[in-house]
């Protein structure tokens, strides 16, 4: 679940910390009640489609006694298969499935949250997943009880708004609750009005809004301008604006843990032996990807002395991620083709990823022309924490970026990065102090600082051996708390009865 996961895994323990009983609510997806400790606690009832459907709910033991981990299961949860959490619909249809199957689990998150004894001091809603628990808690009378607790939405990305028909399709409104009374100027999406929003019912609706860095608050109420190479509110802007200007938005940057055992530095043969092994994992899972049988080829041509720098990207390759890394067409080159270019044999480049398929194909045939670029084409953990250790200085040009987590890992490891200076990148990395930060006031303009900026940081790790060990120290010495971002939670939006 990306960043999103990373939250609901590390936030609940640091509030925890703080005192707190937290429970974290999460649909089963056909698998997480499927551990030999968890234990079915009851069922609730639920209005959906004109019909009562009944989920179960279990809970799920974790690490923390102050963190209670339930477990919401129904077969719509497991529709496309169990444990899997996203489905990509028809371009037609965005969202259908998705949509459906968490429309259903905030109604029955609805129902739990009424039927408890004790009832919670506050609500914390994440992402468009969540958001249509506002229906219920503002608009159903038999969940009266639920508009008195005080709500708390999220906003982690906000290029994923959940947007389905109000009517006429079975993934819309009208389609899941049938008998619900809503106010339609509240749950309207602001440019298709013919649509429900999560994200913009949550904006309207929950008590406070926070987003997951301070820079990334400001972009969101700015309107997105394309030809500026800018993301902001995608559509959302003026109503996040209203929201700030009533003093109901606050940026809480994420943390990053740091009491972990040490990942070891390895060389850079044991590295090479380390993707060849993953890679005949993956290949025979899946054989007839080309990008895997490519890389096996690549690892047995490089050189088993180590490059004058390795250079590494890891993350989805998803058009946040990957536009600016690849931008630009085949004549006049991407920024990764002209790097590896210039850099010719002083570098290698080692990206790590998987994600939508034209990102994915444009890397193999930058792979394919460059023989010191290696594109592994998946994500594994045996493999992401060894590059983040072992690289000589890490890519993370993100077209937008609510906080990322990925520069905060390569960091904690000691390792510099280069970031495009939005949102939580702005946040984390100082330009020449930590990293390398580059911006630019069109897309072209960011690839070519994209570019020169990654050009300055290895041509300074050449030449000037001091310099670079200082920002690499300064790198590796950041702490960015889950305790302050736990505590700024809590302080800043859960105490609401202050006001």
């Amino acid at each position: 679940m990306g960043g999103v996961g990373d939250v609901m895994r590390d936030l609940p323990l640091a509030i925890a910390r703080q005192g707190w009983q937290v429970t974290m609510a999460t649909p089963s997806y056909g698998s997480l009640h499927l551990g030999g400790e968890a234990s079915r606690l009851r069922a609730v009832d639920v209005a959906w489609r004109g019909s009562i459907e009944t989920v179960e709910v279990w809970s799920v033991p974790g690490d923390n006694d102050g963190v209670r981990n339930l477990a919401f299961d129904h077969p719509l949860f497991a529709a496309a298969g169990a444990g899997r959490i996203y489905v990509s619909d028809e371009d037609a249809r965005p969202f259908a499935s998705d949509a459906n199957r968490l429309a259903l689990f905030c109604a029955a998150a609805a129902e739990w949250v009424r039927r408890e004894e004790r009832r919670p001091d506050v609500v914390h809603l994440h992402d468009w997943h969540a958001a249509l628990y506002l229906l219920f808690a503002r608009f159903d009378p038999r969940y009266e009880a639920l508009d008195a607790i005080p709500t708390v939405f999220t906003i982690h990305n906000l290029s994923y708004q959940g947007t389905r028909p109000l009517s006429g399709d079975e993934s819309s409104l009208a389609s899941w609750f049938p008998d619900l009374d809503v106010d339609l100027d509240a749950v309207a999406d602001p440019v298709h009005e013919d649509c429900i929003n999560p994200l913009a019912v949550a904006i309207r609706l929950a008590d406070r809004i926070s987003t997951v860095s301070a820079t990334y608050a400001d972009e969101i109420c700015r309107p997105s301008d394309a030809a500026a190479g800018f993301i902001g509110g995608e559509g959302l802007e003026q109503l996040l604006a209203g929201v700030r200007d009533e003093g109901r938005l606050v940026g809480i940057l994420n943390g990053c843990e740091y009491d972990l055992p040490r990942t070891r530095r390895h060389g850079w043969a044991r590295l090479l032996d380390m993707f060849a092994a993953q890679l005949h994992d993956w290949q025979q899972r899946d054989p007839d990807n080309e990008a895997h049988g490519l890389a096996l080829q690549r690892i047995e041509q490089l050189p088993k002395r180590k490059p004058r720098h390795v250079v590494t990207s890891i993350g989805r390759l998803v058009a946040q991620k990957a536009t600016l890394l690849l931008h630009g067409d085949d004549a006049e080159g991407s920024p990764l083709e002209r790097l590896a270019e210039s850099l010719g044999r002083s570098a290698a480049f080692v990206i790590l990823g998987s994600g939508e398929r034209r990102f994915e194909s444009r890397l193999l045939a930058i792979a394919r022309k460059h023989p010191k670029l290696l594109f592994l084409n998946g994500y594994s953990e045996v493999l992401a924490d060894p590059l983040y250790a072992s690289g000589d200085l890490f890519l993370m040009p993100s077209s937008f970026e609510p906080c990322g987590i990925s520069q905060m890992l390569a960091m904690r490891s000691g390792q510099p990065c280069v970031v495009h200076g939005v949102g939580g990148l702005r946040d984390t990395v100082r330009h020449g102090v930590t990293g390398f930060v580059f911006d630019g006031d069109t897309a072209d303009a960011q690839a070519d600082d994209f570019v020169a900026a990654t050009r300055a940081a290895l041509a300074l790790r050449a030449g000037y051996a001091d310099s670079w060990k200082a920002i690499r120290r300064r790198a590796k010495a950041q702490r960015f708390s889950w305790e302050l971002a736990a505590q700024r939670t809590i302080d800043e939006l859960y105490r609401l009865d202050h006001e």
